[in-house]
């Protein structure tokens, strides 16, 4: 293997892990909010059936997110992860400034945007063009 294979191998590995700590953090905080749900709810202001709900879209998005972690391109990975963390972090914002102003809907804003960005990022993940099977990454055609 030339050193230039070496390092792009290197990479594609920091993807895939990159990718799996990403589906595991949704896992771990679906298992949260579900675990939580009624504490949790009381503490940002929703009902506890929506701190489930999100909790299972994570669940999906995350299992949705590791399971196609070999199949679909690390560059539609990339661009739904971003465009994910971009509205969760203006999700997050919302409902700062909602709760500043006595608002009580921060948190519905904020929970409501992790029940459906979820599962748009399972959807979409799902749809996507999988990556072309390679000779070297399963039985070869050779073999058969």
């Amino acid at each position: 293997m030339s050193p230039t294979q070496v390092i792009a191998s290197t990479a594609a590995r920091r993807k895939v892990v990159g990718i799996i700590a990403d589906g595991v953090v949704k896992v771990l905080l679906a298992a949260g909010f579900i675990l939580g749900a009624t504490r949790l709810g009381t503490l940002l202001g929703v009902p506890t059936w929506l701190m489930v709900s999100s909790g299972l879209a994570l669940l999906i998005a995350g299992g949705t997110e590791i399971r196609y972690v070999h199949s679909r391109p690390a560059s539609t990975y990339t661009r739904l992860m971003v465009t994910y963390d971009i509205g969760w972090a203006l999700a997050a914002l919302a409902g700062l400034l909602m709760a500043r102003q006595g608002s009580s809907g921060g948190g519905e804003v904020w929970i409501g945007y992790q029940t459906v960005a979820p599962l748009a990022f399972a959807t979409l993940l799902t749809a996507a063009t999988p990556v072309p099977a390679t000779p070297d990454a399963g039985t070869r055609e050779s073999e058969h």
